[in-house]
């Protein structure tokens, strides 16, 4: 395990999902599990960085030698993240919704119709917010969880989003993603990519810090 320090350096990480409410009892999630975020603050942190985590829901405990900041939606995310700047690097592992309900129904919806239809709008892009912000950490890194076409769609949120790197990997295939404790990744920059693991997602976080070092040394 690499031990290349991050002292001096301070680290935002994003991680988890995010929950959209519908109603009182009833939200729109992701299966997002955290792990992957969670592993790059611990280990930013032991390497030395002073890293905040901003999490969204999730049963994870907190890694130690760092700052958590616990939110549920996208917006709350949003302005969590926002609040951290300026950093030197800002990592967005979260997998946050791309949609919300443009209203959140003050009691429970009931069972009533064949159909139920449901209204929704766009939620803050935090990651191409964060690339142009007037306190743009030094390096953005986006990630990309794809269920096909992954160089694709990885190289066009690279380009539209302005972030430095994303990292992709492919979900809804055994033993990698979401919800496991490893994972496979390619981390593609403007004229280059390499790929990581697969590996335990604790070792990838490693990897990910290392490359962004040495293309970021100063």
């Amino acid at each position: 395990m690499s031990a290349a320090s991050l002292g001096g350096r301070r680290i935002v990480v994003s991680a988890g999902p995010t929950y959209e409410d519908i109603d009182p009892v009833r939200f729109i999630g992701n299966r997002s599990s955290g792990k992957m975020g969670f592993a790059i603050a611990e280990a930013a942190a032991r390497r030395g960085a002073q890293v905040v985590l901003v999490a969204g829901p999730v049963s994870l405990p907190t890694p130690s030698g760092l700052q958590r900041v616990d939110v549920r939606s996208a917006r709350q995310m949003r302005e969590a993240v926002i609040a951290q700047l300026p950093a030197d690097v800002y990592i967005g592992a979260a997998a946050v919704a791309d949609y919300a309900p443009a209203e959140i129904a003050p009691g429970k919806i009931k069972k009533k119709d064949e159909r139920l239809t449901l209204a929704l709008v766009r939620t803050p892009d935090i990651l191409a917010e964060v690339a142009v912000h007037a306190r743009r950490p030094t390096v953005v890194v986006g990630f990309a969880a794809e269920t096909h076409d992954v160089e694709f769609y990885a190289r066009g949120k690279l380009e539209k989003k302005k972030v430095d790197m994303i990292a992709a990997n492919r979900v809804g295939v055994s033993g990698s993603g979401f919800e496991s404790d490893d994972n496979a990744l390619t981390v593609y920059w403007r004229d280059g990519e390499r790929a990581l693991g697969p590996a335990p997602k604790t070792a990838l976080a490693d990897e990910l810090l290392d490359l962004i070092l040495a293309r970021w040394p100063a």
